[in-house]
């Protein structure tokens, strides 16, 4: 039986030695701007997947997906409201069923809130996420406005995806870093991807 869960991008398991293991937690912090979103939709269309999202209601998410080239998958899509959201999504989650996907879309709505109760939160998330192989992503926005308690996210986190948005003249250049990687090993450069429709990673070599 495999001990690792496809990320949903071949490339990507291929330098990942087969993907995420089981059980792990996974921060992807990204800027807003960006088109981290393709990233979250490949993940969901690699197996059954509980879709948390904190920002949009269903019907807006799931319009998201049907526009998404490719296969995104028909995840379970629910809205987190403003009160009381970590009691929520911890009723939420603990409906995951074995060797599937939590997403939650974004993090920061839960870091925001006491401390210690979100210590505790994802504490009791990666109990759950041992108990049945299964893996969460918590998209982490990386804006103006970052939680005081995004560190203690990356320090729990398993595995930190960090993507990078840089302009250059006229070109737009997206790259991701695994800086941590419990379990296996931090990747030594950055992915070039190519987010437009769809991820694609770019297999040329830089020219200086």
């Amino acid at each position: 039986m495999p001990r690792r869960l496809s990320t949903g991008i071949d490339v990507l398991d291929r330098k990942l030695d087969g993907g995420v293991p089981k059980g792990s937690i996974v921060a992807l912090s990204a800027p807003p701007a960006s088109q981290a979103e393709l990233l979250l939709y490949e993940f969901a269309s690699a197996r059954s997947t509980l879709y948390l999202s904190t920002d949009r209601d269903e019907a807006a998410v799931a319009e998201a997906f049907d526009r998404a080239p490719g296969l995104t998958g028909s995840p379970d899509v629910r809205r987190v409201p403003s009160d009381a959201p970590l009691d929520h999504s911890q009723r939420l989650f603990r409906r995951l069923s074995e060797g599937s996907n939590l997403v939650i879309d974004a993090v920061d709505l839960l870091e925001r809130q006491e401390e210690s109760r979100y210590r505790n939160f994802l504490n009791d998330l990666r109990n759950h996420l041992d108990n049945t192989g299964s893996v969460a992503v918590l998209h982490c926005l990386d804006g103006r406005n970052v939680s005081d308690t995004r560190d203690v996210t990356e320090h729990v986190a398993d595995v930190v995806f960090d993507l990078h948005t840089e302009y250059s003249g006229d070109t737009v250049e997206t790259r991701l870093a695994v800086p941590k990687f419990r379990g296996g090993r931090a990747l030594p450069e950055t992915i070039k991807l190519e987010l437009a429709e769809s991820v694609r990673i770019d297999t040329s070599r830089d020219i200086a």
